[in-house]
C-alpha cells in the first residue's frame, strides 16, 4: 500500500480515536508529500517517502535537543511522542551487523580505498542498505574507522 494511502487511513482512525498526537505527526507526513507532490509535480516514489518522514523524524530531533535545552519539558514531550508516531512509518532500522557487513561488502568492491575515497565507500554502503534504515552520521564513523 502507497504511504499516502496508509496516511489517509490512519489519519482518519486518529481523528476518530481523537488522538492529538498521532493525529499531529501524521498530518504533518501528509503535508509534507502533498508539498512534494505540488513541487515536483509528480507522486512521491518509495525512496522519496522514505527522505520525507526522515526529514520529518531529524526535525523532530533536533526540536527535542533544543527544547531540552531551553527547560521546555512540555514540548520534548510532544515532540517525543510525535518522533515515535513518525518512525512507525519508517522500515526497521539495520543492525550493526548488517551495517559492519555492508561496510566490509563495499570495501571489498574497492580494494585499496582511503580515506580520500570514503565517499565511494560510503555510497557502496548505503546502496547495500536500501530498505533499511542507517543513520547515515553513525554509518561515516564507522567507514571512516575501517578506513583508518
Amino acid at each position: 500500500m502507497p504511504l499516502i494511502d496508509r496516511i489517509q487511513k490512519d489519519l482518519v482512525a486518529a481523528m476518530k480515536a481523537k488522538d492529538e498526537v498521532q493525529l499531529s505527526a501524521i498530518r504533518g507526513i501528509k503535508t509534507a508529500l502533498m508539498k512534494y507532490k505540488a513541487d515536483q509535480m509528480k507522486e512521491a516514489d518509495e525512496a522519496a517517502e522514505q527522505q520525507i518522514v526522515n526529514s520529518l523524524v531529524k526535525q523532530r530531533k533536533d526540536s527535542i535537543d533544543q527544547f531540552g535545552k531551553a527547560g521546555r519539558q512540555d514540548l520534548v514531550d510532544k515532540e517525543a511522542a510525535e518522533l515515535v508516531v513518525l518512525e512507525a512509518y519508517l522500515p526497521q532500522p539495520a543492525t550493526d551487523e548488517e551495517i559492519s557487513a555492508a561496510i566490509a561488502e563495499a570495501i571489498a568492491e574497492n580494494p585499496g580505498a582511503t580515506i580520500k575515497q570514503m565517499g565511494v565507500v560510503m555510497k557502496a554502503a548505503q546502496a547495500k542498505l536500501t530498505g533499511k534504515r542507517a543513520d547515515g552520521k553513525a554509518l561515516s564513523d564507522k567507514v571512516r574507522a575501517s578506513l583508518s
